[in-house]
């Protein structure tokens, strides 16, 4: 009689397929993003390492390996060290309980099942923020602290309309648990009932992961590079790596909380290896968009970005909030 294969060694096969798949995702949507920019900049893109360029991550990869690493000498040598690290264990984290499709009898497809998913993600990725702070303080240099202070200030402001636009989410579900969460949207997707939510959370996210409009930590005009300034190599590319992974996150958390996860539209089939193409294409489709407003939208002025957050978004987010509890409350069964 054979032994049973130990938990242990499924989540660790679990991980490294995750792990590959993510790492992947992120090279090939960063070449599908200069791609798609040159396309609407009527420029033909990275077309020369490859058929159609296709290797270009795996030359850029290769040339950030062997880059010169400079450590200036004004920094504080253990902090500048780790925090490039620290950006990117929190960006890659959050995929270790995100649920990409689920079997039949409701098995979800992911590394682990936590009751509490999106308090953990939320709970992550404001870790991540220390990343970029510490980064900023240890480089030893005015222009990479003022980016760090920068970046804080942008991130906790956005990251309370952001949890305010989900909450509301998690009230129509009843449950905090990502499965259940889309579970609950097997005949009508949240982005309906929520379409406030969604259009907050949308914003809110491009904020939250510093790209274009709202790209200020990053102001080449102002800061020369932001808080990674004095950073070069692979701990710069550490960072390149860790913005590209808090994009795709926030792309699947759109998806699961206000797309519906991997149930297909109009009641068309989904689970299995179906779901997670559903699952794909609406993920696809919000990272499009986020390209689409790189090459369209001209970056914000700090201030007006702040007063946007505290006094539009936030108030919104609140009123909305508000608005679906009362409605939950007095039609609990509708």
């Amino acid at each position: 009689m054979t032994s049973a294969v130990p938990i242990w060694l499924i989540v660790l096969v679990k991980a490294l397929i995750v792990l590959f798949v993510v790492i992947t995702t992120f090279a090939y949507s960063m070449l599908f993003e200069r791609k798609i920019m040159g396309w609407m900049q009527l420029r033909p893109g990275p077309n020369r390492v490859g058929p159609w360029g296709m290797l270009q991550p795996a030359a850029d990869a290769v040339k950030m390996i062997f880059k010169e690493d400079l450590t200036p000498d004004t920094a504080d040598p253990l902090i500048y060290r780790l925090a490039p690290f620290i950006s990117l264990i929190c960006a890659m984290g959050t995929f270790a309980i995100i649920p990409f499709s689920a079997n039949a009898d409701g098995t979800l497809w992911s590394v682990g099942n936590v009751n509490a998913g999106i308090l953990f993600i939320f709970a992550l990725t404001s870790i991540g923020v220390y990343g970029i702070s510490l980064a900023g303080w240890a480089s030893g240099s005015k222009f990479p602290l003022l980016g760090s202070v920068r970046s804080t200030a942008q991130m906790i402001s956005y990251e309370l309309s952001m949890s305010m636009s989900v909450i509301g989410v998690l009230i129509l579900a009843g449950s905090t648990a990502l499965g259940d969460i889309v579970n609950a949207q097997y005949r009508l997707w949240f982005v309906v009932p929520q379409i406030v939510g969604f259009v907050i959370y949308l914003i809110t996210a491009i904020a939250e992961t510093n790209r274009a409009p709202f790209d200020l930590v990053e102001a080449e005009t102002e800061l020369v590079g932001g808080f990674h300034t004095e950073y070069s190599g692979l701990r710069f590319g550490l960072f390149f790596i860790a913005e590209y992974l808090n994009m795709i996150t926030v792309s699947c958390l759109a998806t699961l909380l206000f797309l519906g996860g991997w149930n297909g539209p109009f009641g068309l089939p989904s689970g299995g290896f179906v779901g997670l193409a559903w699952f794909v294409l609406k993920a696809g489709a919000f990272l499009f968009f986020y390209i689409w407003l790189r090459s369209t939208l001209p970056r914000f002025r700090y201030d007006r970005l702040m007063d946007f957050g505290w006094k539009v978004l936030l108030p919104v987010a609140t009123l909305n909030l508000i608005l679906t509890a009362v409605a939950v409350a007095l039609w609990p069964h509708a």
